[in-house]
């Protein structure tokens, strides 16, 4: 078996699972919620619903970590790090950190807790709204980037 295809595989399938997911809460989720609740309850409607959410989003996350990190070691790519052209290389690391973060660290011990005791649940929701797209946003700059440069357009 070619494991580097097989952890590139691996990798763009934990990709679309966690970007596509990122993106359909943002575009598709967050709007219904807005939609249908008032401003001071759609913290906890987010909540309810990010509750299905989250383990899958743990899970992609690691997986494209962990198949990155396989197919840099394995196709020794740790050059691309140095290489100002490569920086998509930086924007996907850098995209993973960041969500890493945010599922395994920020929102289960400070986040949750924020959002549950909110003085004023209507302007954390709009704080969390923005936040979703700009990383959508990120996201969307840090995957053509990465496309391109990983065809050689870079």
């Amino acid at each position: 078996m070619d494991w580097l295809t097989f952890s590139r595989m691996l990798h763009v399938v934990s990709v679309v699972g966690w970007i596509g997911g990122v993106w359909f809460v943002t575009f598709v989720v967050m709007p219904a919620i807005a939609r249908r609740e008032a401003p001071a309850a759609r913290l906890a409607a987010f909540h309810q619903i990010e509750r299905g959410f989250a383990p899958q989003a743990k899970f992609w996350v690691l997986l494209a970590g962990l198949s990155g990190l396989w197919m840099t070691w394995e196709a020794d790519l740790w050059w691309r790090f140095a290489d100002p052209a490569q920086w998509w290389m930086h924007a996907m690391l850098g995209l993973w950190l960041l969500f890493a973060l945010m599922l395994f660290a920020a929102e289960p011990l400070v986040l949750h807790r924020r959002f549950a005791r909110s003085p004023d649940p209507a302007r954390d929701w709009q704080r969390m709204v923005a936040a979703h797209r700009l990383l959508s946003l990120l996201a969307l700059v840090t995957t053509l980037g990465a496309m391109a440069g990983a065809h050689g357009l870079f």
